[in-house]
């Protein structure tokens, strides 16, 4: 749904929102160093300060010198801005901003929600329901990104800044600001999700409304343009969204400065004729060429950021922090470990996650090994700081089979560091229990728990004749013929696909309320997360199959294709989710319903370039007597009639 801005304001007119700039997400009860900004807007209409002690300029100012190489931990971490809408409306703009992302750099140009990268945490509590006019006031201007396609090569030149000799891509120097708010992992009726093909033009608003009537839990925003999301959402335009209720308060959890939210993503930038860096974003992939197809991979980049600045620092007492992990990049999946500088050991004991994409886990999980968190997971993280008084600890990304700390260039991991955690050096003093049980309401489901009318659905992830990628929508037909195109035998079944492009007719219709089980089998050679909108839902089953009968090249399979063994469903893959991690050669299902909205909705691959080049389809949730109704007048979803296309 469109409006003006005038139109919205009108309804906004006496509202008002908090907004607090200290250095974490403050309890509302305590927010004694909030302001009270603009009433109708919710906030200021100039972008709010960086956290006390940041380096970083939030806008433009004159530029620094420029360097080869960024000086990893010497900038401050900052922390966005709180807000909290005190009545049902509030504006936000998406701004262009410039924005330093290193102090050793010049500014950068972002687009930005209200001037910040990550934008304004938004926090409200369950069932406080909100309407945002996101506004677009982005004019004049495209894309700050610069995008172009390199040959493959060892190590892989997305490693190294700089274009690589590469010309820019004219198509994404073309993109203009046509943008739409998706609030991803939202409750919400489909006319307030963020369908991707509604973008905005500058001057336009985005009036939607949140009813936030789902447990308590990180959720975060971003642009859902179709077919610019890989380049919209890397140019900043993302923010972490938190829900409260009264079961997470009574927890007693870390709270108000000690509360800091990780928005984690990485970037590449830029080089001058003289191989200085620019600060200007850059999007460099990797292609090969099969003739006459030319394939390109997702970004990687080497510089990894976290609430928008490369490599930072944040000071802490010896005590519990709780962090609010969010994986915000392209593609990159994260490994993330915590060594101790002193010794390089990692650190052990100290990492608690309670909580996961859809909410609170059952209870605690230590988190001594590598936290994976591919595109768009969550994690909340509990970390005990209280054994480490003095000491440096560096979060890393590392990669299997490397030492954790290590540089891994062939694995798109130059640099390893992430941030510094530094820790002061007084005694401890802090009275945090970490609870035994996190979330007492959880329960865990299963296939016989779930109700007899379960809806069941299998959709095959992979790379569509070497080309791009797709997602087959599959239906089983016995009277399919093996070996035809699309159509695909999986252990003892035989299925035929019935779409396999974003344009395809509908095929996923589902009942409000109903349950359902999905089946994702990946035939890539690579990880997909894929995220279904308005559902909440848990991994039932992990497996590992035998893919190598399935022939990318002609579409079909030329043996079946068989479960080898259990896969591995992690502790912290137990609890709620909306996004799950395929990886290649696994089928996994998982269990959820559609419940708390209506309309027409989308389901895709959180790979960004995955999804823009055709990983992601419709579904449409219709009120039980609708459903029946349309099956009544016969209507037929299917896009194709055969087993070909």
């Amino acid at each position: 749904m469109k409006t003006s801005r005038r139109g919205f304001l009108g309804l906004a007119a006496g509202t008002a929102a908090t907004i607090a700039t200290v250095g974490g997400l403050s309890d509302p009860a305590r927010a004694d160093t909030s302001t009270v900004r603009d009433g109708a807007r919710g906030l200021s209409g100039s972008a709010a300060e960086p956290a006390p002690g940041s380096q970083v300029s939030e806008l433009a100012g004159p530029d620094k010198p420029v360097t080869a190489t960024l000086t990893p931990f010497l900038d401050a971490l900052p922390v966005p801005p709180v807000l909290r809408p005190h009545g049902r409306e509030v504006t936000l703009e998406l701004r262009s901003v410039r924005k330093r992302l290193h102090s050793q750099l010049p500014p950068t140009r972002l687009w930005t929600y209200e001037g910040h990268f990550p934008g304004p945490t938004i926090e409200v509590r369950r069932g406080q329901r909100v309407r945002i006019a996101w506004t677009n006031r982005i004019e004049n201007e495209t894309v700050p990104v610069t995008a172009v396609q390199v040959a493959a090569a060892t190590p892989p030149p997305v490693n190294a800044p700089g274009r690589g000799g590469a010309t820019p891509r004219a198509d994404v120097a073309a993109i203009p600001p046509w943008l739409v708010t998706h609030l991803h992992g939202a409750v919400t009726a489909a006319g307030n999700d963020g369908w991707a093909e509604n973008g905005l033009r500058a001057g336009e608003a985005q009036a939607v409304e949140y009813p936030n009537d789902q447990p308590a839990t990180g959720l975060w925003y971003h642009d859902h343009g179709m077919h610019v999301g890989t380049w919209t959402v890397f140019s900043g335009l993302l923010g972490s969204y938190l829900i409260r209720d009264d079961e997470e308060d009574a927890l007693g959890l870390p709270h108000g400065r000690h509360e800091i939210p990780l928005v984690l993503c990485d970037r590449n930038l830029d080089q001058d004729a003289a191989g200085l860096l620019t600060g200007d974003l850059l999007h460099k992939v990797q292609i090969t060429t099969t003739s006459p197809k030319v394939v390109a991979r997702p970004f990687s980049g080497p510089f990894t950021l976290v609430n928008g600045v490369i490599w930072p620092h944040l000071d802490v007492d010896p005590r519990w922090y709780r962090f609010r992990v969010l994986n915000a990049s392209n593609a990159r999946v994260f490994r993330l470990q915590l060594i101790d500088e002193t010794d390089g050991s990692v650190v052990t004991g100290a990492i608690k996650q309670i909580g996961s994409d859809g909410g609170l886990l059952p209870k605690p999980v230590d988190v001594d090994g590598p936290l994976i968190l591919a595109p768009a997971e969550r994690a909340d993280l509990l970390v005990d700081f209280r054994a480490k008084p003095g000491r440096k600890l560096k979060l890393v990304n590392t990669a299997p089979g490397v030492t954790p700390g290590q540089e891994a260039p062939d694995q798109n991991i130059p640099f390893p560091q992430v941030m510094e955690f530094r820790v002061a050096g007084r005694r401890p003093d802090d009275d945090f229990t970490l609870p035994a049980v996190v979330s007492p309401s959880f329960v865990r489901i299963d296939h016989d728990t779930l109700p007899a009318d379960h809806e069941h659905r299998v959709v095959l992830t992979m790379v569509g004749g070497g080309d791009h990628a797709q997602m087959w929508e599959m239906e089983e037909d016995p009277q399919a013929t093996p070996g035809s195109e699309g159509v695909v035998q999986i252990d003892d079944k035989t299925y035929r696909r019935v779409a396999g492009m974003p344009d395809d007719a509908v095929n996923f219709f589902a009942k409000l309320g109903g349950w359902e089980v999905w089946r994702f089998v990946n035939v890539a050679p690579a990880l997909h997360p894929m995220h279904i909108h308005l559902m909440r839902f848990q991994i039932l089953s992990r497996d590992v199959y035998d893919i190598s009968g399935f022939s990318v090249q002609n579409g079909t399979t030329t043996k079946p294709l068989v479960r080898v063994s259990d896969g591995t469903i992690d502790p912290n893959e137990q609890g709620w989710k909306d996004v799950v991690r395929v990886d290649k050669a696994e089928s996994v299902k998982v269990a959820g319903r559609f419940d708390g909205g209506t309309g027409r909705y989308a389901y895709h691959c959180h790979l960004l370039e995955h999804q823009d080049e055709g990983m992601m389809r419709p579904l449409v949730v219709f009120p039980p007597a609708v459903l029946a109704l349309r099956a009544q007048h016969g209507h037929h979803p299917h896009a194709l009639t055969d087993a070909s296309r």
